[in-house]
């Protein structure tokens, strides 16, 4: 790397990320560097990283291109690859909008879990259609210390399990992976959500992501929480033609999530953008040496 490569830094409800646009996927992003610039100390510091890339520029989203212009080439903070993040799509929007690629309304953003709907509402808001929930069957059990809780298995593109606690403390520190059986249920790792009610329609949580630790908020996760809070109060709106919504708080702030009758599951909240400058190569380069 031998030039300058520019960079924002955004969040949403306190989920952070660093933003490397690159409409043409020229700049080359191994795990490595993902990782020097996520890192709070020695780096800009995120939970995680939009790559911001034309679809038709990306193996990856290529077949996707007629539909959504954009693709969302999402990393977590330790530089592994996930299929999706809530909370990236709505900054990832907000980026796109504030570099004039898009303007108030509706959009379409290409991620590996798919197209997904957004509309930027005049107020500041982003909204996200999240897709469907699968909540696959079989018994799942997390743990932390000598505590365990069954948890509700629910997908959003990307795997949770979510548990119902009497206390977000129980949650534990959470610097670690949160320990869970059967093993074969998440072959590749979970996000794990711990839940409290806070009142009717309304919870709160702590989460566990993948490849992140403990993070301030977690959109796919949220989600996940408000379909799991739905079944257990024994609503399903595709059944009943009653759409369902939940307040969630995370420590990070409040996202709105509605489950509609035809499955769909959508998602508002705020996304901000904080700053920009330019990441200096030759400190990545050294940084990924080290």
């Amino acid at each position: 790397m031998s030039t300058r490569i520019p960079f924002l830094k955004g969040h949403g409800t306190e989920n952070d990320f660093v933003i490397v646009p690159d409409p043409e996927n020229a700049i080359d992003l191994p795990p490595a560097v993902v990782a020097a610039l996520c890192d709070r100390r020695a780096g800009i510091g995120g939970d995680g990283l939009l790559h911001v890339v034309r679809s038709a520029a990306h193996p990856e989203a290529k077949g996707m291109a007629a539909e959504a212009e954009w693709f969302m080439d999402y990393r977590n903070g330790d530089g592994s690859i996930a299929e999706m993040c809530g909370n990236g799509v709505r900054v990832f929007a907000r980026y796109l909008q504030r570099a004039g690629h898009v303007a108030e309304g509706d959009l379409a953003v290409a991620t590996r879990g798919g197209v997904k709907t957004v509309h930027i509402a005049k107020d500041g808001d982003v909204t996200v259609g999240m897709g469907k929930a699968v909540l696959p069957e079989g018994d799942v059990t997390v743990s932390v210390g000598e505590r365990s809780w069954p948890a509700r298995n629910v997908n959003m593109g990307n795997p949770h399990a979510v548990a119902f606690v009497d206390d977000l403390s129980h949650a534990g520190d959470l610097l670690s992976p949160p320990p869970f059986s059967p093993a074969a249920a998440y072959p590749d790792g979970v996000n794990v959500e711990f839940v409290v009610d806070r009142g009717p329609g309304h919870v709160a949580l702590r989460v566990h992501e993948r490849g992140a630790g403990e993070t301030r908020s977690c959109g796919t996760g949220a989600c996940a929480v408000a379909v799991a809070t739905a079944r257990r109060d024994g609503a399903d709106p595709t059944a009943t033609g009653t759409p369902v919504t939940y307040t969630v708080d995370v420590p990070g702030g409040t996202l709105v999530i509605t489950e509609r009758p035809d499955g769909e599951i959508e998602m508002t909240g705020p996304a901000v953008i904080v700053a920009e400058g330019e990441i200096d190569a030759d400190w990545l380069d050294t940084a990924t040496r080290a």
